[in-house]
């Protein structure tokens, strides 16, 4: 390991220490207004449950960057709610990020690499669009919960991934945390909720779900995926 590696080993030995054991805004504050100032970023999908941790960015610093990841593949109804919650808590920097033109011509040009290779597809159109976005960011926030299953029961408020600290700020909240959250904030549900949607992708990759299954079992419904990749190479 070179030393600039150990530093950054020790560095986010020393965040989580600090700060591992709070969630919410109270893990949040410390980490936008003073150890990342600047060089932090949001990544959401403005899917179900997104707008509470975009709320508690915005009354913290609502200049901090957020990034979407438009995949060409997303609901309208996403991309509304997008302008509706930029719009409501006053959001300043998102930018939403495409894959390359190029490298869709050449490796999805009929745009059905998702029915093909579902890893591919989010490869070319989530991973690789991030990496480039990322650029600059010491750390990334995202809105992942241990009550969604698979792999994210283990997660931690703070952990390193490649060359970043990756912050879940809600990482120990449960549905029934974030919905009362929604209500004592006046914060307005995605659209498609109301339709049976509890996690919401790619139009391709993402169905209703029943009263009795787990919130993420309408992405890539019959096959073993259950995440994109993100979280784990990049973000």
């Amino acid at each position: 390991m070179s030393r600039e590696e150990n530093d950054r080993a020790r560095r986010a030995a020393l965040i989580a220490w600090r700060y591992g054991g709070l969630e919410g805004e109270a893990l949040l504050r410390p980490l936008i207004a003073r150890e990342f100032t600047g060089r932090i970023a949001v990544l959401s999908s403005f899917g179900a449950e997104s707008a509470l941790l975009l709320d508690m960015v915005a009354r913290i610093e609502p200049k901090t960057p957020v990034i979407l990841l438009d995949t060409g593949k997303l609901f309208g109804e996403t991309l509304r709610y997008r302008d509706a919650l930029v719009a409501r808590l006053g959001l300043g920097d998102v930018r939403t990020v495409a894959p390359d033109a190029k490298d869709l011509a050449a490796r999805d040009a009929d745009g059905t690499l998702w029915h093909r290779d579902a890893d591919a597809c989010c490869r070319l159109r989530k991973v690789e669009p991030l990496e480039r976005a990322l650029t600059g960011f010491d750390a990334v926030i995202s809105g992942r919960k241990r009550y969604h299953g698979g792999a994210r029961v283990a997660l931690a408020a703070i952990e390193r991934v490649a060359d970043r600290i990756r912050v879940d700020p809600l990482w120990n909240y449960a549905r029934a945390d974030i919905e009362r959250e929604f209500t004592a904030r006046g914060l307005p549900p995605h659209p498609l909720e109301a339709d049976g949607f509890a996690s919401i992708g790619c139009m391709p990759c993402t169905s209703r779900v029943s009263a009795a299954e787990d919130r993420r079992a309408g992405r890539w419904r019959g096959l073993e995926k259950t995440e994109c990749g993100i979280h784990g190479s990049v973000a």
